[in-house]
Formats: C-alpha cells, sequence, structure tokens
C-alpha cells in the first residue's frame, strides 16, 4: 500500500461560549482506494500566529506521498524532524503530527478491517468516565452563568466539573459554594485547573482556600516547564497534582522530579497515538497515573481519545473530553455517545477509528485557512466569547 495524495480541510465551528475554534481534517489518500482520517483539533490557541494551511498540505505531500503506511514509526520520527518540540504547550507541530498519526492509525486499521483498539493492544473498558468545564471567571458578575451551565449539564448527565480556577478566587468561591448549596452531592468538582497562569506560591495560597469545598485534584498549579514550583506545590498540599504532557523532555523532567501524581495525556499535545502511548508507558513505569486531557475535540477526535483511554492500564483518574457537548455543530455523521458522564468507546465492530465524516458538511463548514481574527487575549486563554456587557447572560 502507498499513500498517493494527502487532503487538509480547515473547518470553523463555535462553542457555546461563542468562541470560534478551527479544526483541520486530514486524509491520507492509497492506491488501494482506502483513507485515512484524522483530526487537528483547535488550532485556535495562543501564540496567536496561523500556519499557512495550503502551505502545510505541499509540506505533508511531499513528505508522505509515495510512502508505505505500515512504516508508523519511521513517519513519526520524520514527522517529529519536521515538527520538532519546543517545549511549549499549545505548539502547532504536535497538533500536525497528531492528525497525521491519527489518519495513519485509521488507515491501517481500516486496511485490516479492525478498529484502532487492536492496534492499540485491545480494549480494557468500553468507557471512560469524564467531566464538563466550567470556563474561568474574570468577575463575580459571571458565577450565575456557569451555575446555569452546570444545572444545563446535569440534565444531560453530567455529574463531574472541572474548574479553571485562579483569576478571581472571590468569584470561584462563590461559584464552588453555589454548586454546593444548590446540588449538593450530586455533583463532584473534579478539579482547580490553573491553566500555568499562576506561580505556584499564589496557586497554594489559592487552593488552601477552595480545597474544602471537596475538590479531587490540582491542575497545572505552577508556571509552564516550572517543574521544581511544580514539586514544591504538590509537596505543601495533600490533593493529587496533575500536569499536561506536551514534550518528551518536559514529561521526562517531571519524573525525575517527582512533580506529579498523575500525567494529563492528550493526543493533540503529544502528537498523536505512538506518542501517547510512550508517555503513558513512562508514566507506569514511574509509579504514576494518567487521566485522558483535552482541547475539546470534534466528535472524531474525541473518539480516538476515547481509543486511549480504553487502551491504558494506568487510567485511573476522571478525563476531560467532552467536545461534542462543548461545540454548537460537528462534521461526524453520528454524534459520539455519552451515558451517565461516561465517554463511550465506539464500536468495536467498526473498523478504522469507528466515527464516519459527512464531507458534505466540511464543505459547508470549511475555510480557506487559519485566521486568529480579532479575538482578544482572555478569549484566546479561556475560549469564551468577549467581554459580555453588564446585565446580559451567555445561557439561553
Amino acid at each position: 500500500m502507498k499513500i498517493t495524495d494527502v487532503k487538509l480541510d480547515v473547518v470553523r465551528i463555535p462553542r457555546e461560549t461563542g468562541f470560534v475554534c478551527e479544526h483541520a481534517f486530514v486524509r491520507l489518500l492509497t492506491d488501494e482506494g482506502i483513507t485515512g482520517v484524522g483530526e487537528m483539533s483547535d488550532f485556535s490557541h495562543l501564540p496567536k500566529y496561523a500556519l499557512d494551511a495550503a502551505d502545510l498540505t505541499v509540506t505533508l505531500r511531499r513528505q508522505l506521498v509515495g510512502r508505505d503506511p505500515h512504516e508508523l514509526s519511521a513517519l513519526n520520527l520524520e514527522l517529529a524532524g519536521l515538527f520538532p518540540e519546543t517545549m511549549y504547550y499549545y505548539e502547532k507541530g504536535t497538533f500536525i503530527r497528531c492528525g497525521v498519526d491519527m489518519a495513519l492509525h485509521d488507515l491501517l486499521a481500516k486496511s485490516l478491517g479492525v478498529n484502532v483498539s487492536r492496534l492499540l493492544g485491545g480494549r480494557l473498558r468500553d468507557k471512560i468516565k469524564v467531566c464538563y468545564p466550567i470556563f474561568r471567571h474574570r468577575s463575580v458578575s459571571e458565577v450565575a452563568d456557569n451555575l446555569a451551565v452546570v444545572r444545563s449539564k446535569l440534565e444531560q448527565g453530567f455529574d463531574v466539573f472541572r474548574l479553571y480556577a485562579g483569576v478571581n478566587p472571590d468569584a470561584d468561591e462563590a461559584f464552588l459554594d453555589g454548586v454546593r448549596s444548590e446540588f449538593g452531592s450530586r455533583v463532584t468538582i473534579k478539579s482547580l485547573d490553573y491553566s500555568h497562569l499562576l506561580d505556584w506560591k499564589p496557586a497554594l495560597r489559592i487552593t488552601r482556600r477552595l480545597a474544602p469545598y471537596d475538590v479531587q485534584l490540582v491542575e497545572s498549579p505552577a508556571f509552564r516547564n516550572d517543574v521544581e514550583g511544580l514539586r514544591n506545590f504538590r509537596m505543601a498540599v495533600d490533593l493529587p497534582v496533575s500536569e499536561h504532557v506536551w514534550s518528551f523532555k518536559q514529561l521526562s523532567d517531571m519524573i525525575r522530579h517527582d512533580s506529579v501524581d498523575l500525567f494529563n495525556i492528550a493526543l493533540i499535545f503529544i502528537g498523536g497515538f505512538e506518542a501517547a502511548r510512550k508517555a503513558a508507558a513512562a508514566a507506569e513505569v514511574a509509579g504514576k497515573g494518567v487521566l485522558i486531557g483535552t482541547t475539546q475535540e470534534l466528535g472524531y477526535g474525541t473518539a480516538a481519545q476515547a481509543l486511549l483511554g480504553g487502551a491504558l492500564a494506568n487510567l485511573n483518574a476522571v478525563s476531560d473530553p467532552t467536545g461534542p457537548y462543548v461545540y454548537t455543530d460537528d462534521v461526524s455523521t453520528e454524534k459520539v455517545r455519552y451515558e451517565d458522564g461516561y465517554l463511550l468507546l465506539p464500536e468495536l465492530a467498526k473498523p478504522g477509528i469507528g466515527v464516519e465524516i459527512d464531507w458534505d458538511k466540511v464543505e459547508r463548514l470549511k475555510t480557506e485557512g487559519f485566521s486568529w481574527g480579532d479575538q482578544e487575549l482572555a478569549q484566546l486563554q479561556d475560549r469564551t466569547r468577549a467581554a459580555k456587557p453588564p446585565g446580559t447572560s451567555v445561557i439561553s
């Protein structure tokens, strides 16, 4: 089998918050008529510069056309050379490598007539527990909106939430107090996610203030790549500490410094299935657990995340992928399934990733390339619309 062409389609889809995200779908066509599909999810992150989609397509064609997709390890090594690690959480290279690696896995599984789970070693579970994100409060006036989000999502079956915290601790505490008062034991707060916006000392002060609200763990409570600060924080709290994995150097540093209890692994931030499995294996050898993180993928990427989580022996915490309930639209032919706050893996009988793409819908939602437009820093950090006028609500 040989790859004969590479196609790249960029789509723009809003979140329920109003923030518009851009995703790319990569297709690997072959001389056997089989096409592998991968998702490069949510490019609309900082840093605020845009890739040239046409140039990226040419680059991928030059590297992949004529190659045998079975050469998975060699192709991933070459892609890592083209798009190297930069020790940055949202580096675009891992997004690109993730999409191609996902497409290669989808292609190989389809050629064998099996689900990608088979390529990952089989399934240890058919569903993974997930949480819904509550985006960061910048003022106390936003608390009521976020309580309404909890109310709405609880009705849809989500009973675990993670709170992006730290910018306005008064608002964070008001929200947590409101959750406790209204929902009691029906709702669990999985984590306080500081998103690397604070040094570890102020993050520690805020955590001590908010931890009594039955928070399960803390995520990213130090500046990016500050593994010593992360360890200092971990040694000062009783709660488990997790951190996202975005490079093997950073992963090695965190293991060496014993900085975390849990590694947050997402396909998009580490570069695909092969890289994610290596990271999870390193965590397992170090005696650490993992959870499946997210940038909030569309349905296709969410299914891939579920397949990864289903294969990991050391998955032992509530995970994050809820993209199909975060976006106002999608391009898969059927919605990824959730039940009682669990993300269900695609059916084992379905070959490849197990989700089909509606290419007519991709064509309708397609844009010529990546563009960040006039979206501001706080929007890009928190994936929200521009600041709303006083007295208005984002909840309908």
